[in-house]
């Protein structure tokens, strides 16, 4: 067991000072003061959460966990998630998928690295599919694989307006996004579409087509890449508006912001000011991908590795430097997208939940300690 005394509590909300009570896997109880139980053979680590936030684990939604990347050739190839990255950037739930390559890289290699992160602390989740429509599966279907598969929770992430996918129809994506959900539905899943933005300039454009033509509605697709460039992001906030969920990505570099992404932090603010309801937002750090510069005939002429650690730096960003509320900030990594993807038990800090905890400075908001499945994962380094 664990109890952590008097810390601040956001669940994303602030709850005020509390102590909160883990016992195995669970929290157990939070209350304004709870007595150090005495249990027979079991023990009991006591922490000081005074000066201190106490948050939930991150859900980071779109992780290329076992590596992606390759648009290069095979150099370009990136290397998997270490568990270790993960829970010292406060993530204790990722969400892996595939992207453009779906050859080399495998559901079944997904599949087998989901469950060595999950053995190392890291609660980890998958999306069939890939760029490509029809969506490589590992059984044969998205149905099936959802399913079937418990750690399968949705599709993704299907290209859309983007040089490197299958240029779809809305009759394509109309029909995987219907198997996700009916598959979702039967294994008492979300189902959620997850939908990568490229630079076209009408991202959105086959997804209202989807729901002003079918019966699938707006909050099965949750778009991503929604800050990559300034006309995507002005069609995700109408988006929004009209009751979607957006997702804004957090790994960045120079040269994308100097051809007109928006950063994560100030993409929330942006949004939040034009109207978008806070629980529609999301961020998610895309770790593990290739992050390719293309020449003007759409060859790639490099690439850098989005980091995992990007997704907290944005939280923090958005709440020292763009005026976000922090419970807003946080929500974003937490609530909203635990909610969107059907993750009941993990996102809040309420009796029942999922034990992911995370300790943060008051002031700085720099992470302290890592909390995953009730034990502590990963301490920052206090030097003397």
């Amino acid at each position: 067991m664990i109890l952590i005394k008097q810390a601040r509590v956001l669940d994303p909300e602030d709850r005020g000072a509390l102590d909160v009570l883990v016992a195995g896997q669970r929290i157990f109880a939070s209350a304004p003061d709870i007595p150090a139980p005495q249990v027979p053979g079991v023990s009991l680590e006591v922490i000081d959460g005074r000066g201190h936030y106490l948050v939930p684990g991150l859900v980071d939604g779109l992780v290329h966990i076992s590596g992606g990347g390759g648009e290069g050739g095979f150099a370009g190839r990136t290397l998997p998630l270490l568990a270790e990255q993960a829970l010292a950037a406060g993530v204790t739930t990722v969400i892996g998928c595939l992207g453009t390559d779906a050859i080399t890289r495998t559901h079944g290699d997904l599949l087998a690295t989901a469950r060595a992160l999950d053995a190392k602390g890291v609660s980890a989740l998958c999306l069939t599919g890939s760029y490509a429509l029809p969506a490589p599966t590992l059984t044969g279907t998205i149905e099936q694989d959802l399913v079937l598969i418990p750690e399968i929770i949705g599709l993704g992430e299907v290209a859309l307006a983007d040089h490197r996918g299958s240029q779809p129809s809305w009759r394509d994506l109309a029909s995987a996004a219907a198997e996700s959900r009916r598959g979702g539905m039967l294994a008492g899943k979300r189902g959620t579409v997850l939908l990568h933005l490229g630079d076209g300039q009408n991202p959105l454009d086959l997804v209202e087509e989807v729901i002003k033509r079918s019966e699938i509605p707006r909050n099965q697709f949750l778009p991503t890449h929604c800050n990559r460039s300034a006309h995507t992001f002005e069609a995700a906030c109408a988006y929004g508006l009209a009751g979607g969920n957006i997702d804004f990505t957090t790994s960045t570099t120079e040269a994308f912001i100097a051809a007109g992404e928006i950063p994560a932090a100030q993409a929330v603010a942006q949004a939040l000011k034009a109207g978008v309801d806070a629980r529609r937002l999301t961020l998610s750090s895309d770790a593990q991908a290739s992050l390719p510069a293309f020449g003007e005939e759409q060859q790639m002429t490099g690439f850098q590795v989005a980091d995992i650690a990007s997704l907290w730096q944005a939280v923090r960003a958005a709440a020292l430097e763009h005026n976000v509320s922090l419970t807003d900030a946080l929500a974003t990594v937490t609530r909203n997208p635990a909610r969107i993807f059907g993750l009941d038990d993990r996102g809040r800090l309420s009796k029942g939940s999922r034990a992911d905890l995370l300790l943060v400075e008051r002031d700085s908001l720099d992470l302290v300690m890592t909390i995953s499945a009730g034990r502590v994962r990963w301490q920052r380094d206090v030097q003397p």
